[in-house]
């Protein structure tokens, strides 16, 4: 009983000495978090389209429009097929994104803020579509 206790006090304390020592580590000074969203059936997929055609309405965007703010930015857009809609935005300085559409009915968009974050999408097949957010500091 008193060894098991001992083990028990042993694991505990090197289990806090080993989080204190973390969080001692000075803050790692850039880095990025990225999230995507790709419905897996196709009417989860029509309803996500329908979403993004909508905001490209209200946001007056174009087929394949690219929107930046700040400084360093570069972006493209390639499309092969009717009926695709793909855009991205980036705000802050030191983005790199690029879309690539094969196929016809795709939508997605890329939005990207703060700094030096980078998204790289190709879609491809019948009506797909999706969004990629990322945040870099």
């Amino acid at each position: 009983m008193i060894r098991n206790m001992f083990k028990i006090f042993t694991v505990t304390l090197l289990t806090g000495s080993l989080g204190q020592v973390a969080l001692s580590v000075p803050a790692y000074a850039g880095g990025r978090i990225s999230f995507n969203l790709a419905p897996d059936n196709a009417e989860d997929a029509g309803l996500f389209s329908t979403g993004l055609r909508i905001y490209s309405l209200y946001r007056d965007l174009k087929d394949a429009d690219i929107r930046q703010q700040g400084r360093g930015n570069a972006a493209g857009i390639g499309q092969a097929g009717r009926g695709n809609l793909g855009f991205i935005q980036q705000r802050g300085n030191g983005h790199s994104a690029t879309l690539r559409q094969n196929g016809n009915n795709n939508a997605y968009g890329i939005f990207q803020y703060g700094r030096n974050t980078q998204t790289d999408v190709a879609q491809d097949g019948e009506n797909g579509s999706g969004a990629t957010f990322s945040y870099g500091w």
